[in-house]
């Protein structure tokens, strides 16, 4: 069963992804600060990451970058509201950028 850590601070979005992503047998968890989702990342090690780039206490677009190189293997995708956050991940293949609406079957085609 892959593992998904979401960080973001919608809570109804975070409720439908993980509604969505448990009917498909994933196991996932919240965090709704970026300090909640890093300190969670001690604990757990997700396969995937949903991270919200922009946070009360953050941005994700920063997290990201730094979190790769701490966790390489974990898939990153980052959704935005920004439109600008696509072409900021210009020459980085591994972190996804989904803007905002995003559609559940968006998410999982990025798992």
């Amino acid at each position: 069963m892959k593992k998904v850590l979401i960080i973001d601070d919608e809570v109804d979005l975070c409720l439908m992804i993980r509604q969505f992503l448990s009917r498909r047998n994933y196991e996932v968890h919240i965090a709704h600060t970026l300090t909640d989702g890093i300190n969670y990342l001690k604990i757990i090690t997700p396969d995937v990451l949903i991270l919200d780039n922009n946070l009360p206490d953050g941005m994700g677009w920063d997290a990201a970058r730094s979190l790769h190189e701490k966790y390489p293997e974990m898939k990153i995708t980052l959704i935005s509201a920004y439109k600008l956050a696509r072409d900021l991940s210009g020459g980085m293949d591994h972190i996804k950028v989904l803007e905002k609406p995003v559609s559940l079957l968006e998410i999982e085609q990025h798992l």
